[in-house]
């Protein structure tokens, strides 16, 4: 079955090649997903990739792997990363004007600049979360077919929220390393983030509408304020180390 991982499974590729096929998997497989739902075959998969089904495999392992790293990567493309996220690298939506600039925020040089840029972070990712119809029908197929195939949510949660919000997470555990946010568990850090910048829209658009763009504002403004009081370190505090996920 297509769901059971592949026979003498071996460590992911490496090196440009491997991760121009990775792209075209998972872009294929997004296409699939959103079209079809989970229950679309690999060799479809591969097919639409131009890749061998043993290659799909090589690379994810599993189908509920493949799943997972596609609506990941949907869930954290709007907050870019550089540019340099999957879809960037295919033309997509990393490259847009409206995602925020994560380097801006892991070089702030104080916490006014680090409270400027987690703001303007925040206000581009609730343009980016409007503007995303693709990442709108990945939430909703994940609603969807979860009930139909449990192993999808197992998966899930096996992945972990660094897993799944990897720019977050590196930004965070950056600005930690440097000595701007005193941060115990990252974890609950980045969950907490995105309770208070992302989470809102989400609830909103389920109920099909959208929070507004004043709203979203003003939840983002208080957001930030609210998430550097509970990790914003005190001006003598040295780097602290975070927990590991």
């Amino acid at each position: 079955m297509d769901a059971q991982p592949a026979p003498a499974a071996k460590p992911a590729p490496t090196g440009p090649r491997a991760a121009r096929k990775r792209q075209a998997i998972v872009r294929a497989a997004r296409d699939l997903f959103l079209r079809e739902g989970f229950g679309v075959g690999m060799d479809a998969i591969a097919a639409e990739a131009g890749v061998s089904k043993v290659t799909v495999y090589n690379h994810f392992g599993s189908k509920e792997a493949l799943f997972t790293a596609v609506v990941a990567g949907g869930l954290d493309e709007p907050l870019g990363e550089g540019g340099h996220s999957e879809q960037s690298a295919q033309g997509g939506q990393g490259g847009r004007s409206d995602v925020p600039d994560l380097a801006r925020l892991v070089e702030a040089d104080g916490p006014d600049a680090l409270k400027a840029a987690l703001t303007d972070a925040g206000r581009a990712w609730g343009r980016a979360l409007r503007a995303d119809t693709e990442g709108r029908a990945l939430r909703t197929l994940v609603a969807t077919e979860v009930h139909r195939f449990p192993e999808l949510g197992r998966a899930w949660r096996a992945h972990g929220p660094a897993g799944h919000h990897p720019a977050v997470t590196n930004a965070l555990r950056t600005l930690a390393d440097r000595g701007l946010l005193d941060i115990p568990d990252l974890e609950v850090a980045v969950l907490q983030l995105y309770s208070l910048l992302v989470f809102p829209q989400m609830v909103f658009e389920q109920h099909g509408t959208e929070l507004g763009e004043e709203l979203g504002d003003r939840l983002v403004v208080d957001g930030v304020e609210m998430f550097l009081r509970r990790y914003a370190s005190a001006p003598s505090s040295a780097p602290s180390s975070t927990t590991a996920i």
